[in-house]
């Protein structure tokens, strides 16, 4: 007999400021909201959590956001009674005296170890696979998001992209939006563009390519890590939510780091996005418009092989000159030459690449990782 999971813990590490955090939240909200599971979502940095997720209060160990009970995660944790589905996000590493009572359990929790996304070929062998605990009665199972059936899935709530096709299809939904923005409306011809990556060395060449261009392009510039480098290009030594710069066809304005539905409403707005890490990558995609990924950066240069894997994945069905210049762009965004040329092909394939990024998106659909999620627990519980 299965069991449905009514409780679950997810326990999130902060790693790199709002990627790890990012996935968890979406994840707690999903499966509270929309599933009527209990969560308890257990994060170690509630300071960076609260720029996703305004109302939470740092200050409190236990708080109730969104129908998800979030608690802080400390060196001295807490007895509690573990759930019955346990949430290990990216290898973040239980607590040993939660294992334990994890393990005193008559009943044992379904315990996952949610990894990092990934589009290469070996996932689809390691989703699911058990790994047995050295001393304890426990399995934990290895659970890896992905963009193809044998693999776990996306993050993709019921109603996104129904939500997402109203606004693309209102023009006063868009003006309204940019207006809240403090954006003006579009110019004649003017390219919208939003761009939230990490340090880049790409940056300035970018920037100067949308400068001397042949059309007017509005950068769309959430604060971040990514700004004092636009910011010294402009001759500032800083910048803040609100600043306006402009130069030759470049305006930029600087946006304040917003929460997550108010960002899905920025990638559905423009006409290009420029995203980094998993999160951002992931609603990239969903937002059915053409996109640049920045991958998170390792030292052996395997961060690569990553993004060969995704690229080759979602230029597989484009003509080759759109293929051509989707791979030409992004190698030239994460450390590649001439991302000069590489966006001005890439820019020229818009049309293609507008087209195949809804195609894409609907592919992606029916692959939901909450729901995988819960159809695993009832398999192995």
């Amino acid at each position: 007999m299965t069991r449905t999971a009514t409780s679950c813990d997810i326990f999130c590490a902060v790693v790199d400021n709002y990627g790890d955090i990012g996935v968890c939240w979406r994840l707690a909200r999903q499966l509270a909201n929309e599933h009527g599971v209990e969560v308890r979502l257990w994060v170690d940095d509630l300071k960076s959590f609260g720029k996703l997720c305004p109302e939470l209060d740092a200050a409190l160990d236990e708080q109730r956001c969104r129908g998800v009970e979030v608690r802080r995660w400390s060196a001295d944790f807490p007895a509690v009674e573990p759930a019955g589905l346990v949430i290990e996000a990216f290898a973040c590493r239980l607590p040993e005296s939660y294992v334990s009572a994890m393990a005193a359990r008559e009943q044992k929790p379904v315990w996952v170890n949610l990894e990092y996304l990934s589009a290469e070929d070996w996932v689809e062998g390691c989703h699911k696979l058990p790994s047995p605990h050295p001393s304890l009665p426990l399995t934990k199972y290895f659970f890896f998001p992905g963009f193809t059936a044998k693999t776990g899935g996306l993050l993709l709530e019921r109603d996104l992209l129904a939500r997402r096709d109203a606004f693309q299809s209102d023009t006063g939904a868009q003006q309204r939006y940019w207006q809240s923005m403090g954006v003006p409306e579009r110019l004649a011809g003017e390219l919208r563009v939003s761009l939230f990556g990490y340090e880049n060395e790409a940056m300035d060449n970018l920037l100067s390519v949308w400068e001397r261009g042949d059309q007017p392009a509005t950068c769309l510039l959430p604060e971040g890590l990514s700004l004092p480098q636009v910011a010294a290009f402009f001759g500032h030594e800083s910048g803040k939510a609100g600043d306006v710069w402009q130069r030759g066809q470049l305006r930029v304005h600087v946006l304040p780091f917003v929460e997550q539905e108010c960002y899905d409403e920025l990638l559905w707005a423009c006409d290009v996005n420029f995203v980094r890490g998993e999160d951002s990558c992931i609603r990239a995609q969903w937002a059915a418009k053409p996109f640049i990924w920045q991958i998170y950066p390792q030292h052996d240069g395997v961060h690569l092989e990553k993004l060969e894997a995704l690229r080759a994945l979602y230029s597989a069905d484009l003509p080759p000159e759109a293929g051509l210049a989707v791979r030409e762009l992004w190698l030239a965004w994460n450390g590649g030459s001439d991302i000069v040329g590489a966006w001005q092909r890439f820019v020229a394939q818009r049309v293609v690449l507008t087209r195949h990024s809804a195609e894409w998106a609907q592919r992606l659909t029916p692959n939901n990782l909450a729901l995988n999620l819960l159809d695993f627990y009832r398999q192995v519980a």
